[in-house]
């Protein structure tokens, strides 16, 4: 939606515990008999002044992670090169604070570099309206699944690792 309203190409990873450093800058390939060099998304995303969006980067290994501590240049050890990340380039990470595994999670030294944004679950009549519409069920049905809903994410003292989301309950 941002990239829309600004008119801006959007670049997006979806990372994991699979992302390294190399899924994100770029590597050398054999193409038709040659090895070239092939931009990642990273790299693409500064050298066309994108928008690049990480989702949960928090799941990338901690190699991809120093890649987003580069802040205005860019060094390419692989090819000798610097690139200096136009005014408008913009990198925008999402992840779930203790979702799942609480070592997911990014580093103090990391999470100061950006402006954060808290997300917390819809009030109780739009995600009602939420998982109607996404699946068709009737409004009773929908009711009950959010109630329970809220119950669970209040059980704060059995410590669980996963709460029930909007997306579970749909």
């Amino acid at each position: 939606y941002m990239a829309a309203k600004l008119g801006r190409k959007l670049i997006t990873v979806a990372c994991n515990e699979d992302t390294t450093a190399t899924d994100l800058l770029g590597r050398h390939l054999l193409i038709g008999g040659e090895t070239r060099w092939t931009d990642g998304p990273v790299t693409r995303a500064v050298r066309e002044g994108a928008i690049l969006y990480l989702d949960e980067v928090a799941e990338a290994r901690a190699d991809a992670i120093v890649v987003i501590h580069q802040r205005q240049d860019l060094s390419l050890d692989r090819t000798g090169e610097t690139l200096h990340a136009p005014p408008e380039f913009m990198l925008v990470v999402s992840f779930n604070p203790g979702y799942q595994r609480s070592m997911r999670e990014l580093k103090p030294s990391t999470r100061q570099r950006f402006i954060g944004l808290g997300f917390s679950y819809p009030a109780e009549d739009l995600e009602i309206r939420i998982i109607t519409g996404e699946t068709g069920i009737e409004d009773k049905q929908a009711r009950s699944l959010v109630s329970i809903a809220k119950k669970v994410r209040a059980l704060t003292e059995l410590s669980l690792l996963e709460s029930v989301s909007t997306r579970l309950l749909i």
